[in-house]
């Protein structure tokens, strides 16, 4: 993981947000000490996965008092807003939910996070870890970042009825027939085949497009600077995009990402691309019926994303908050977690018991499977490289569908956020 210098400029010239933190269930003991855990984690399966650990948490840390300080948005769109504005005014949340990986080197570089390399050792994550992801979370020696899971980003999920009711039985393996497959469902009179949502949603699915046209390495190198933004591939891959959009419904720049999950629960689409968090929330919503393939054209590619925590520096708890963190940790905590909340753990000594057909395969996967990062969310990319390139999707998405001015775009956010991160 490369060590920026980018300190304070993510955290300046930002007005102050306001939230309102609401505390965990259950009645309040006026005597604990309250350790306030800054999430996004606000429906579905990602909250029963955070209730999960709230569970492990009080019964592992007495004395200490889970308090919420989620903000709700897909991908924390809004939580970061959040967060950035609360740290840049001194007002930190005892720890916070970031994507590890690239995301987290601004908070490293700006001082807003403590090294937690000495409870690695005691709590014997370098062992349980694996060591590519150790590497990946390790910054000049240190680590600053709790994992407590790994989730894949390239799933697309379907409506099983949907599709078979206009004959389509059988997942595409190939670009060309995924959008073959697109085509039948809108002569069959389904106006929005294909389930989308706002800017960073549209992100995944131009990066798993970009993955079945450049492959593993060149894709991984877009956000390194070894593979460019102005190759064919490249522009091949955005015109592709282009064409998958087109197959979208027209609401989607105001939709979330368990917005657009409705249309599919509720047969006016039949696919949509969507991390696997979307399998719990499926199921958390009654909707069982439905099924799962990669990503047309990304083989045995796992493009990786793991939701981690960290210790603010400031944090007015920092006792309770290593015992959030020590739990957040353990084997327990994340079988507890990642049952309910539809990821696999990061530690690869946890018990599978409890986890989906879908869960199990996913585990075997990550074992066998070429990882890949997420700029959608924050494991290939700077948190302000990722808002640049939501922008320039956003300015795509809601005006003039210019694949050239979209491509333009991409380059110069790449060309200036490579640029920085290596000074």
């Amino acid at each position: 993981m490369r060590y920026t210098r980018r300190a304070l400029a993510a955290f300046a010239g930002l007005v102050l947000l306001t939230t309102a933190a609401a505390c965990g269930s259950g009645d309040e003991d006026s005597s604990a000490a309250t350790v306030e855990v800054f999430t996004w984690w606000a429906e579905g399966g990602e909250k029963a996965g955070l209730d999960a650990l709230v569970s492990r948490f009080t019964a592992e840390c007495p004395g200490q008092q889970f308090s919420d300080g989620v903000v709700a948005g897909g991908a924390g769109i809004n939580a970061k807003q959040v967060l950035t504005a609360r740290l840049a005014q001194n007002d930190p949340p005892d720890t916070f939910q970031v994507h590890a990986g690239a995301e987290l080197t601004d908070f490293i570089d700006a001082g807003k996070v403590q090294d937690l390399t000495t409870e690695y050792d005691s709590w014997g994550l370098r062992q349980a870890l694996p060591e590519g992801l150790v590497e990946d979370l390790t910054v000049n020696g240190e680590i600053y970042s709790v994992p407590a899971n790994v989730h894949r980003a390239n799933v697309v999920w379907t409506n099983p009825q949907v599709l078979s009711d206009a004959g389509i039985n059988t997942a595409p393996t190939t670009l060309p027939a995924f959008l073959r497959d697109l085509e039948k469902l809108r002569k069959s009179g389904v106006e929005s085949p294909l389930a989308l949502g706002r800017d960073w949603t549209q992100l995944m699915l131009l990066e798993a497009v970009l993955i079945t046209k450049l492959g593993a390495d060149k894709f991984s190198g877009l956000f390194t600077g070894e593979t460019s933004w102005n190759s064919t591939a490249v522009s091949a891959a955005i015109t592709d995009f282009d064409k998958l959009v087109d197959y979208s419904n027209a609401d989607r720049d105001a939709l979330d990402w368990p917005d657009a999950e409705r249309l599919l629960i509720d047969g006016k689409a039949g696919y949509q691309l969507m991390g696997d968090w979307e399998a719990a929330d499926l199921e958390a919503k009654g909707f069982k019926a439905y099924d799962h393939f990669t990503f047309p054209g990304n083989g045995k590619v796992f493009q990786w994303l793991a939701d981690s925590f960290v210790l603010s520096t400031g944090a007015p708890n920092p006792e309770g908050t290593r015992c959030w963190l020590g739990t957040v940790a353990s084997a327990a905590g994340q079988q507890a977690f990642n049952a309910a909340k539809g990821s696999i753990p990061a530690r690869t000594d946890t018990p599978t018991e409890g986890f989906s057909d879908y869960q199990l395969d996913a585990v075997e996967d990550w074992r066998t499977a070429t990882p890949v990062p997420s700029c959608a969310h924050g494991s290939a990319c700077s948190q302000a490289w990722q808002n640049a390139v939501n922008s320039a999707l956003s300015a795509y998405s809601t005006t003039h569908h210019s694949v050239t001015a979209l491509h333009k775009s991409l380059a110069g956010a790449a060309k200036q956020f490579i640029k920085q991160d290596q000074n």
